[in-house]
């Protein structure tokens, strides 16, 4: 049995461990704190295919051919796991709020129905009807009833839990120190605890990928870029929908807590949460939504992104044989854990990707 050492057990790590796993690989899965506890569990979540990305291009169809695949793999991951991962299909409302956000929005709108894609234009009554919590000094909205989104903390522990039942070896506490490299090919890792031999390794550690000694010349490092996310509680639930503005977004769960979010920050591995970021979030989700500043605060976070150079994601081989990256996912992370663990596996299996990913290259 091949084995693989994977570096990083976030929704990237463990999906990819998952896969290969499946596949037959063995698989070792390391990871410096607990599986899901960084970026993973700190993001809100949205399938936003069409509501993040602001042009067509190889990142937009990859998002798109991930999002495709995402309501049958959340199935798979609650059927395997027994944890329900919140996937809800309510669709995403992007609001503008004054006539300049109109116009982009209408030409956003535009090359979506030329690719054609499903999204309706419509003026602030009509986004009312839909949605009567929208504040009534918008001048629009677009909808994109298929941008959908889960519970990224449920998505995580449905993940690490899917892998474990097929026999994924878990070794939390491990810090990575290098990847050791032998006559142009990887041989293993190096750890606080000693060397761990394997001929396959995928790098799959966030914004702390770049950290990693051993590492190859690559297209773009990995630097970590702050989000800070703010929750409060309203129950009975105020809308359904996820709302996107041009400042931030508000996510409802069922359970009614909402998400608010979230800031960007370029403060190295900071996460602190600081008061001018709360007072930015917040001030943005009561503009869209007034009703939210009569909700409940329970609890505040800041996650690391993994951001790149060029914003966009590394994904595949490398010039090392048997190392592969999966990383700089940046806001789209939660939404591209299906095609990048399906990229990974295929590659290792030999097999083309059913996407496109020389764009990607790392």
């Amino acid at each position: 049995m091949d084995q693989v050492v994977i570096i990083g057990a976030g929704v990237m790590g463990c999906a990819c461990a998952h896969r290969l796993a499946e596949a037959g690989f063995g698989v070792t899965l390391l990871e410096k704190s607990i599986p899901g506890a960084e970026s993973s569990a700190a993001a809100a979540g949205i399938l936003g295919a069409q509501s993040e990305v602001a042009a067509p291009g190889p990142f937009f169809e990859l998002c798109l051919a991930s999002r495709t695949r995402f309501r049958d793999y959340a199935r798979e991951l609650t059927a395997l796991s027994g944890v329900a991962v919140g996937y809800e299909d309510a669709g995403v409302l992007e609001v503008a709020l004054d006539p300049a956000e109109g116009r982009l929005s209408a030409a956003r709108a535009e090359w979506m129905l030329d690719r054609g894609l499903r999204v309706e234009i419509l003026d602030r009554d009509q986004a009312r009807e839909l949605e009567s919590a929208l504040t009534d000094r918008m001048v629009g909205a677009l909808h994109f009833p298929d941008d959908h989104w889960v519970d990224p903390v449920a998505l995580s522990a449905a993940l690490a839990s899917a892998a474990a039942r097929l026999g994924v070896t878990f070794r939390s506490g491990e810090r990575v120190r290098a990847i050791r490299v032998v006559d142009g090919g990887v041989v293993g890792v190096e750890t606080d605890g000693g060397f761990i031999a394997a001929g396959r390794v995928v790098v799959a550690g966030g914004a702390w990928s770049s950290e990693i000694a051993g590492m190859p010349a690559l297209r773009t490092s990995i630097r970590p870029v702050a989000g800070q996310i703010i929750q409060v509680e309203s129950r009975p639930p105020r809308f359904r929908h996820v709302v996107y503005g041009y400042k931030g977004y508000v996510v409802p769960r069922a359970d009614g807590r909402v998400l608010m979010g979230s800031t960007l920050e370029d403060r190295g591995f900071d996460k602190a949460v600081t008061l001018g970021g709360l007072h930015r979030v917040s001030g943005m989700a009561i503009e869209m939504v007034p009703g939210l500043a009569n909700a409940r605060y329970s609890n505040s976070w800041s996650g690391l992104r993994p951001a790149t150079a060029d914003n966009l994601p590394l994904l595949g081989a490398t010039s090392v044989a048997g190392l592969f990256v999966a990383a700089g996912h940046y806001r789209n992370g939660i939404l591209l854990t299906p095609i990048t663990a399906e990229v990974i596996r295929d590659l290792m299996l030999g097999r083309t990707p059913k996407v496109a990913i020389a764009p990607f290259a790392p």
